[in-house]
């Protein structure tokens, strides 16, 4: 009796190990990354003042129905300048949207210099002039940005042009000279929805965009 048990459990141990093995090797197996398209493993440097190039994968939102032809666009910039990937590109764009309208908030010309092609930011400087003579002042906040997606990307010649639609959260408030509050409200964001078109020559050492165009989402 006592033998018979002794031999079941060694064949209980037996199957267990047996279990084990394949169980632990389809584990390894099904933890391995994949490895995405158009991965690259160099990263060039980067800049606080704009969006940039940053070597990972090429990816566009899936159920968009402007995503094929976005896709030429994007694939087109990229084969012309090596260093691009589009997730790069809009984790820039945001930074670089938060900084223009803090810069505008604020009535910081020399950033909005920096960030802001000639049409552009002749009509932010306009606005922050009309501001001045009013003697108002904002007091806006960007709560968070919710969304940032292509609409449209194209490469014309040597010049990269890409639309992103922003939707944000900002907190809004304007001040008159005494300091009495005359629209809006710190404690109701709302939503905004932004178009901002950047472009870049994809030739150029520089690898900061330009913000091209403004337009409502």
């Amino acid at each position: 009796m006592i033998t018979e048990i002794v031999i079941l459990a060694m064949i209980a141990a037996f199957l267990g190990l047996r279990l084990y093995s394949v169980l632990g090797r389809r584990s390894e197996h099904e933890e391995e990354i994949v490895p995405r398209r158009f991965e690259r493993s160099e990263t060039p440097p980067q800049s606080d003042n704009a969006p940039q190039a940053v070597r990972q994968p090429v990816v566009l939102r899936s159920g968009d129905d402007r995503a094929p032809a976005n896709e030429t666009g994007i694939r087109a910039i990229a084969a012309a300048d090596q260093g691009f990937d589009l997730l790069g590109f809009l984790e820039g764009a945001k930074g670089a949207y938060a900084m223009v309208l803090e810069a505008f908030w604020k009535g910081d010309r020399e950033t909005l210099r920096e960030l802001a092609d000639d049409d552009v930011y002749q009509s932010f400087a306009g606005a922050i002039d009309a501001r001045d003579k009013a003697g108002e002042t904002l007091e806006n906040r960007l709560i968070r940005i919710e969304d940032a997606t292509v609409r449209s990307a194209e490469l014309d010649g040597r010049t990269a042009r890409i639309a992103v639609l922003f939707v944000a959260d900002i907190a809004a408030v304007t001040r008159d000279a005494e300091g009495n509050v005359i629209a809006g409200s710190l404690d109701d964001a709302i939503e905004s929805r932004d178009v901002w078109t950047f472009t870049r020559n994809v030739g150029s050492s520089d690898p900061n965009w330009i913000l091209d165009e403004t337009d409502e989402g």
